[in-house]
């Protein structure tokens, strides 16, 4: 299951720059692909939790998670896979991990190792390499270089912000209401987009990677990522998900027939080594899950 989620995920980014050079406007293609993962996904949210509340005073919280996982990130990456290759987004989303420690540690959730720092380092000297062989220095890929960057910290501040609401609620629920709330915010971003869309100019293979797009990375992956966690904990399972970068750049190369440098590989296996030197992580004290504040048919797990 992890690894048919890492193959979707990867996958979804060659399609994603397929359907943009092929009658989609980013933003319109974002803000319907989401519409339709947002309603199927609180269909099965519903079916498996047999509720959709949340708490009042958890709404702040949630509608942040929403802005970051979804509004800021699709913005993010909508944009940076339109001006500049897929391959390069998919190895700088590896450096996901190492901005997720970073910014629980200026949080105060992690304290961090010497031996991370230098992952670090490595990492985003990794981002650097990967951004120079996009364009040679600093060209016109260089906008989309940076929105790629920003695509995995807003993925990884997303991540720590739902941390503390794993203790309440199942990930399905989480999930089920970022969606909605998020492409709500992202519909209105989109609207000038959605009334100018040709959507008569979008092919067979847009709307069947429209299709994918919305049943395969946003529903499917959801399902069997919560469920695999449950059965092989979360280091595990965050150990596969670091394949995502190179299946990425993989399917990029196969299918687009896009061109890597020589600096772009070599800055995707600094970004891989950065990850392999973080994994010794020293959480500090987490409070203890306080199961008469869970619902009773969730299972923590978080990505």
């Amino acid at each position: 299951m992890l690894l048919v989620t890492v193959l979707l995920w990867g996958f979804n980014v060659t399609v994603t720059k397929y359907v943009l050079t092929h009658g989609f406007q980013p933003l319109a293609y974002s803000a319907v692909r989401y519409g339709g993962a947002a309603i199927l996904f609180c269909g099965v949210t519903y079916a498996l939790e047999l509720t959709l509340r949340v708490r009042r005073r958890d709404l702040p919280l949630l509608l942040v998670a929403a802005g970051l996982g979804v509004w800021l990130n699709q913005l993010s990456f909508m944009y940076a896979v339109k001006l500049t290759t897929a391959t390069t987004v998919g190895l700088v989303l590896g450096t996901i991990p190492i901005f997720t420690a970073l910014i629980a540690r200026a949080l105060g959730v992690e304290r961090l190792s010497r031996r991370f720092w230098i992952a670090s380092a490595v990492s985003f000297g990794g981002v650097a390499l990967v951004a120079a062989g996009s364009g040679g220095g600093l060209s016109g890929d260089v906008g989309g270089d940076l929105l790629a960057v920003a695509t995995s910290a807003t993925w990884a501040a997303y991540s720590v912000a739902i941390a503390p609401l794993m203790r309440r609620y199942s990930p399905y629920q989480i999930s089920a209401f970022v969606l909605v709330a998020g492409w709500i915010a992202l519909a209105a971003t989109a609207a000038t987009q959605l009334g100018s869309q040709d959507w008569g100019a979008v092919g067979r293979l847009g709307w069947l990677g429209l299709g994918f797009a919305v049943l395969g990375p946003l529903v499917l992956t959801n399902v069997l990522w919560f469920t695999a966690i449950d059965e092989v904990g979360p280091s595990r399972a965050t150990l596969v998900s670091n394949l995502q970068p190179f299946v990425a750049a993989i399917f990029a190369l196969a299918i687009l027939s896009e061109r890597i440098t020589s600096l772009q590989i070599l800055g995707g296996v600094a970004i891989g080594v950065g990850i392999l030197l973080s994994r010794e992580r020293r959480p500090l004290g987490a409070e203890p899950v306080v199961e008469e504040e869970r619902v009773p048919a969730a299972k923590a797990a978080a990505r």
